[in-house]
């Protein structure tokens, strides 16, 4: 069978996840259940009907408008909704059909919830990174090239990299540049993919995180003491060491 249309249930899958994480991305930071009421309209509050909350195509069908108020629908929902089906077949594509795949993502999934949450609120809630670092550890006989001690070591060394550097950044600023919702996400990293894919992430998300801060200064649009959403730079930068399996660090240790 084509690999085309093996792969169509897992985006649909994907696309189903996606419409969830955008519920977690709106109501989690809000203190609210993820679970309970339903979906509804943040503008008033309508509860949304079954045929109007079909992943991307109901966005379209209803041309980016509420039913019951006509109030503008943020596309970023059916992006989302995109983006984890694309992520979901990236898992496969690049893993196979095993457990693995489904780990990876999982992974993703938790990743990009929480760069989203970060991106609108400055925040990495903790209902999502502590259990994260449980998963990560957890799941471990099912993630091909990291040890149980590689995960241990990726999320100490992962949380202390970036407790050193916030106090590196204190010392010479004299002011917080990084919270603990940023260790816990490198944690997190470090748990799932061991301490090559924690300082993968890690060089990833400050290289991703100084250009973005470099253009925005230069179109006037930051300031130099303006602050940037870390963590979604770093959620970057960990989706960049799950796809290249340690590839990059190898090759990088070969060099020495």
């Amino acid at each position: 069978m084509p690999l085309v249309i093996l792969l169509v249930p897992v985006a649909v899958v994907g696309l189903v996840v996606g419409s969830y994480l955008n519920v977690v991305v709106h109501r989690l930071p809000r203190g609210l259940s993820t679970v309970s009421p339903g979906s509804s309209c943040p503008a008033c509050g309508a509860a949304i009907r079954a045929f109007d909350n079909i992943p991307v195509l109901s966005y379209f069908w209803l041309r980016g408008r509420c039913r019951s108020c006509a109030a503008p629908i943020s596309v970023r929902y059916p992006l989302v909704e995109l983006a984890t089906a694309i992520l979901f077949v990236a898992c496969v594509s690049v893993f196979g059909w095993r457990l693995q795949a489904a780990v990876a993502a999982l992974f993703s999934s938790l990743i990009l919830a929480l760069a989203l949450i970060d991106l609108e609120h400055m925040l990495l809630p903790d209902k999502l990174t502590l259990p994260g670092i449980g998963l990560g550890l957890l799941l471990q006989p099912w993630i091909d090239g990291v040890s149980l001690l590689d995960a241990v070591v990726g999320a100490l060394i992962g949380a202390g990299s970036l407790i050193l550097l916030i106090n590196v950044w204190y010392w010479l600023r004299e002011q917080e540049g990084m919270g603990l919702g940023d260790v816990n996400l490198m944690a997190l990293i470090g748990a799932f993919l061991g301490w090559k894919g924690a300082l993968l992430a890690l060089f990833g998300g400050a290289l991703a995180g100084a250009l973005v801060g470099i253009s925005l200064i230069a179109a006037r649009r930051l300031g130099f003491t303006s602050k940037l959403p870390f963590g979604t730079f770093l959620a970057v930068g960990a989706l960049l060491a799950l796809f290249s399996r340690g590839r990059l660090v190898d090759a990088y240790l070969s060099l020495l």
